[in-house]
């Protein structure tokens, strides 16, 4: 919940960001928690297992 929250965040933040700079900042967070938050789904859902293979 709180991953998702931020993501929302982050996206309010990069529709009122005007400098490029911040800009690019922001996506690479948001890039970075979608791309968590897609791992945290597969798991709970099956689909991958996060468990090193050793």
């Amino acid at each position: 919940m709180l991953l998702e929250q931020q993501i929302e965040e982050l996206r309010l933040e990069l529709r009122e960001a005007i400098d490029p700079v911040e800009r690019r900042e922001i996506e690479t967070e948001l890039e970075l928690a979608s791309a968590e938050l897609a791992v945290i789904t597969a798991e709970q859902e099956g689909e991958i297992d996060a468990e090193p293979p050793f």
